[in-house]
This record gives C-alpha cells, sequence and structure tokens, in this order.
C-alpha cells in the first residue's frame, strides 16, 4: 500500500490536516515545517492529494468549458480567436483555473450531449448557432455561462460581454453608402453546413441561424436602405470558411459578374483581406477600383490600409474571464457591451465615376 496523508502525519508526528495544509493551505504553515512534510512526501513516494477526491469535496474542478463550433482549429488559426483566447487564458491563470476548448459536433443532439457531460464549473459561449439547444442544457446543469452573442439569452446565472454587433455594421454601411456607392457585396458564412462558396438569396436575415452575421448583415441592410440602396440589389456571397482564401474565391463571385460590385463588405478582416487578393489578380486595387471593409481590425489590417471596424476580441475574453471567476453582484453588470470605432483607411473610396 502507498503512501498516504496518515503516513506522513504518523512520521513526523503532525496531525493529517496539517499535512493536507501543505499542499491546499501551504499559508497556514512556516516555510520549514512545509518544506519537512514535502521532503518527507517525497521520500516516501507520495505524489500528493488525489486531485478527483479533491474536486468531489469542493465541488470544483477548476476549469471553464469554452463552446467553440465543430472547427477547432480556429482557436488556433483565427486571429480575433487566438485573441480572445489570451485574454480569457489570461484571467484564468490570475484564478488559477484552465481552459477547456469544446468543439461541438454539428447535430445538435450529439452537441448537447457534448455540453452534458463536459468536466467544468463555468462556460464560455464563443460562437455557437441558435439552434444547437447548448444554452438550456447548461442552464438545466446550474453552471454559471457568459456569452458574447444574443444578450436577450442571458438568464439567472448567465453573463453577457460583447459589442453592439448591428450598431457597428451600422457604420460600416453607412460609410460605404455615403461613398455613393450602389453596387455592394456581401460576403459572410451564411448556411449552416454548407461548405461551399456561392452567391445566395437571403430575403429574410432575421433568419440566419448564427446571431454575429445575422446581425450584421441587418445592421448593413438598414444603412444600405436608408440610402435607398434596394436589398434586391446588394449581392449576398456565402463563404465556405473563415479563411482567406475562401475570402479570395467568394469575392471572385463579386468581381466576375458584368454589373460588379464597387464594393465589398465582408463580416471579418480575413475575409477582407482575401477579397483585397482577388482584387489584386485581376488588376484592380482596393479603394480605388473597389472598395473593401472587414471588421474587428486584427494587426494586418493597418499593414494593407483596410477600412475595418475596431473591437478589442482580448479585452472581450479577459471580461468574458472575470465575470465568470467573480460574478458581479449588480444586475446592471451582467451584460457588458464594449465600445466600437469604425477605422476609414485606404481599401474605401468613392464608388468609381463620381
Amino acid at each position: 500500500m502507498g503512501a498516504t496523508l496518515q503516513t506522513i502525519a504518523d512520521a513526523l508526528g503532525v496531525s493529517r490536516s496539517t499535512v493536507s495544509n501543505a499542499y491546499s493551505r501551504p499559508d497556514q504553515l512556516s516555510p520549514e515545517l512545509r518544506s519537512r512534510i514535502l521532503d518527507t512526501a517525497r521520500r516516501l513516494g507520495y505524489a500528493g492529494p488525489n486531485p478527483n477526491a479533491r474536486s468531489l469535496r469542493s465541488g470544483k474542478v477548476g476549469a471553464i468549458g469554452v463552446l467553440l463550433t465543430a472547427n477547432l482549429s480556429l482557436a488556433f488559426s483565427d486571429p480575433c480567436t487566438v485573441a480572445f483566447l489570451r485574454g480569457l487564458a489570461a484571467a484564468a491563470e490570475r484564478r488559477e483555473t484552465s481552459l477547456l476548448l469544446i468543439p461541438l459536433p454539428k447535430d445538435p443532439e450529439a452537441a448537447q450531449r457534448v455540453v452534458r457531460g463536459a468536466v467544468v464549473d463555468a462556460f464560455c459561449v464563443y460562437f455557437v448557432p441558435d439552434w444547437c439547444g447548448v444554452l438550456e442544457v447548461i442552464s438545466s446543469r446550474g453552471l454559471p455561462v457568459v456569452g458574447g452573442e444574443d444578450p436577450e439569452l442571458i438568464g439567472p446565472d448567465q453573463f453577457h460581454v460583447g459589442i453592439d454587433e448591428r450598431a457597428a455594421a451600422r457604420e460600416v454601411g453607412t460609410h460605404i453608402a455615403n461613398l455613393g456607392h450602389r453596387r455592394v457585396a456581401i460576403l459572410g458564412h451564411w448556411l449552416v453546413g454548407n461548405r461551399t462558396s456561392g452567391i445566395i438569396q437571403v430575403d429574410a436575415p432575421e433568419d440566419l441561424p448564427y446571431f454575429v452575421t445575422r446581425e450584421r448583415i441587418l445592421g448593413y441592410r438598414e444603412a444600405l436602405a436608408a440610402a435607398d440602396v434596394p436589398w434586391s440589389d446588394v449581392l449576398l456571397v456565402n463563404v465556405a470558411g473563415s479563411h482567406r482564401a475562401e475570402g479570395e474565391l467568394a469575392a471572385g463571385f463579386a468581381l466576375d459578374r458584368g454589373d460588379r460590385a464597387t464594393a465589398i463588405i465582408a463580416t471579418s478582416d480575413v475575409l477582407a483581406l482575401g477579397a483585397i487578393q482577388a482584387l489584386a489578380a485581376r488588376g484592380l486595387r482596393a479603394g480605388r477600383d473597389v472598395s473593401v471593409t472587414g471588421f474587428d481590425d486584427i494587426p494586418e489590417a493597418a499593414a494593407v490600409g483596410l477600412t475595418t471596424i475596431r473591437q478589442s476580441s482580448e479585452d472581450r475574453g479577459r471580461l468574458a474571464g472575470e465575470v465568470l471567476l467573480d460574478p458581479p453582484t449588480d444586475p446592471d453588470r451582467r451584460c457588458r457591451v464594449l465600445p466600437t470605432t469604425l477605422v476609414v483607411r485606404a481599401t474605401t473610396g468613392p464608388a468609381p465615376g463620381l
């Protein structure tokens, strides 16, 4: 039988709780006594308290579950996701808490099973479609959750840290309309499970399944409508994924038409960078021949002079972690809406002919 807390206590002539404190509450012991306990534990081959047993006693496992779409690689490749996780990790580190990345299967029932079985203390919902039903599962488990999407979905144990997606998108649309653009294309991932790029028809953006893209397209629509640009004249192009190559491919649909778009609005900077590549491949220049906008203001956006919406994904992640690990008691602090700024750079200009 291996060494136990009691074995070490007997060897040193101290209580079992004193040995336990050497691991769990070191501030309760003198440095000399703690050092003697740890040295004796090593000599007797004691590896430390069983973490599973400790979790059962405390009711905590020391982990935040981060819910992502099925594409786990975004956590390591998408600049906004990386920045968000960096901020969330910084908050978690200060509380000696870890992160568990949880990619959700596309099947709603499978996604719910994953969430139901996740061994975590709380959840952070990063990018999850409305229809998958995981928020209801989290609520049934009684665990805290923070989301950055629809603030209307927050409940008694839920928090929101995000931006006003629609208002920010409206600023972009207004900027494009004020420059005289009337032939506009919008690039984004609209269709669940659709892994192809191409032109689609979206008569009712309110029915789109992803909150963020839905709110952004509604903001664009409101701004263009205010400038008397018919929604039926706006070209919507679905992208197969959030990668620059997909943005380039999707932009090609808008650029190779007889009635070529004079402005391309991308729902992310990554897609916008791909659109700029598509322009260059056709001998066109962003801001002169075709205007291009993005969303997020990732580091590379400034390097290419991209007009975009600036938001701090890292701040969002940090605040999301803080509200989970130190929940605010003030009900008004349960929903945090962070500021955004329209940053106008060289990739937008007057519509050709103006």
